[in-house]
């Protein structure tokens, strides 16, 4: 048992009030020695009592009190008249003795509830940290596909890999594109593409050349690939080469070409 749950058991409370057996006021007296939290606890009920004492004692006057110190002193100081004790007393004294235990009990409760409080502040950090954890675990995981994914492609034998180069609107942009024959599935690696202005979207085109004939694959929108920049678009049977515009957001029936970003044969 640690000190906090020691404390809690409310022993220490019997101890002060004097109701423990000799071996469990020696065992007290052994924790106090040896834990200054349960020493201070069993100051703390201490001054309680004493308070609650003091709050329930009447107030005896200074005349008052002579009176009594005359009538029990007499004329020799030395020699105390004791009276009998009445039943009155006994009565006080019980009286007093609940109103202690009444008190201990409730200064026990609001302890108890405050301590329950702490554990369910505990409870409730220790669940959001555990739901962030969670959340992160989620991500990582995503991610974790999201990359091998990546690697599957470009480790793709079968893949034809197109690089696009940039075109006078944008001399530095570079794209590949990954094209399994076979399947005819499509991947556009548009990492080297500068970000798409507000209210404009990247539009892949499979082109035939004699004569140019442009086909729309698909969009290159953020929700698709936010992390990777690797979209998947249409497949296609036919293609002698790869083109990538900027147009409106939503795309366009046929290609801007005042807005060609990359351009790359197969």
């Amino acid at each position: 048992m640690n000190s906090r749950e020691y404390i809690e058991s409310g022993i220490l409370e019997l101890y002060v009030f004097g109701k423990l057996s000799e071996e469990e006021k020696l065992e007290v007296q052994q924790m106090a020695a040896d834990n200054p939290a349960i020493r201070t606890e069993i100051a703390a009920i201490e001054q309680a009592v004493i308070n609650l004492s003091h709050s329930v004692s009447p107030n005896i006057s200074a005349e008052t009190y002579d009176k009594i110190r005359a009538e029990l002193l007499g004329d020799d100081p030395k020699v105390i008249a004791m009276k009998s004790k009445t039943n009155w007393s006994q009565y006080l004294g019980w009286a007093a003795s609940v109103v202690i235990l009444l008190g201990a009990a409730f200064m026990y409760l609001q302890m108890n509830d405050q301590m329950n409080g702490v554990i369910n502040e505990e409870i409730e950090k220790s669940k959001s940290e555990f739901d962030k954890m969670q959340k992160t675990i989620v991500t990582l995981e995503d991610q974790n596909k999201a990359t091998q994914t990546v690697l599957n492609i470009i480790r793709d034998k079968n893949n034809t890999v197109v690089t696009l180069g940039g075109q006078p609107v944008a001399p530095t942009a570079v794209a590949k594109v990954y094209w399994n024959k076979a399947t005819q599935t499509v991947y556009i690696d548009a990492e080297g593409l500068p970000e798409a202005p507000q209210g404009m979207v990247y539009q892949v085109w499979a082109l035939k050349l004699d004569p140019l004939t442009p086909t729309s694959i698909g969009l290159l929108e953020k929700a698709t690939a936010a992390t990777t920049k690797m979209y998947k678009v249409d497949n296609t049977t036919e293609a002698e080469a790869f083109g990538i515009t900027l147009e409106p957001e939503g795309g366009s029936a046929t290609p801007t070409m005042e807005q060609l970003y990359t351009l790359g044969k197969v």
